[in-house]
């Protein structure tokens, strides 16, 4: 079977081609490859991490938020 696939962005492209030479594959195989592990089609399935046990366990605290703050203020010195 054959099929086309359009409008493949510049970093996608670019992805497919830096598997393919590392591991030595052609394109075609790449992606081959990459469609059917995506469709849960192969045995070599990558692991997935259900993130449930994390979500809206974030607690503001001063420590953290002075922090982050201070990464938002710009040192005019530097930029003169």
């Amino acid at each position: 079977m054959q099929f086309t696939i359009r409008r493949i962005s510049a970093a996608l492209d670019a992805a497919i081609r830096r598997r393919a030479r590392l591991e030595g594959r052609s394109r075609n195989e790449v992606v081959v490859n990459a469609l059917a592990e995506g469709l849960g089609l192969t045995a070599r399935q990558q692991a997935r991490r259900d993130l449930s046990d994390v979500v809206n366990t974030w607690r503001r605290e001063a420590v953290v938020e002075a922090a982050l703050a201070a990464q938002d203020r710009v040192d005019k010195d530097l930029w003169d």
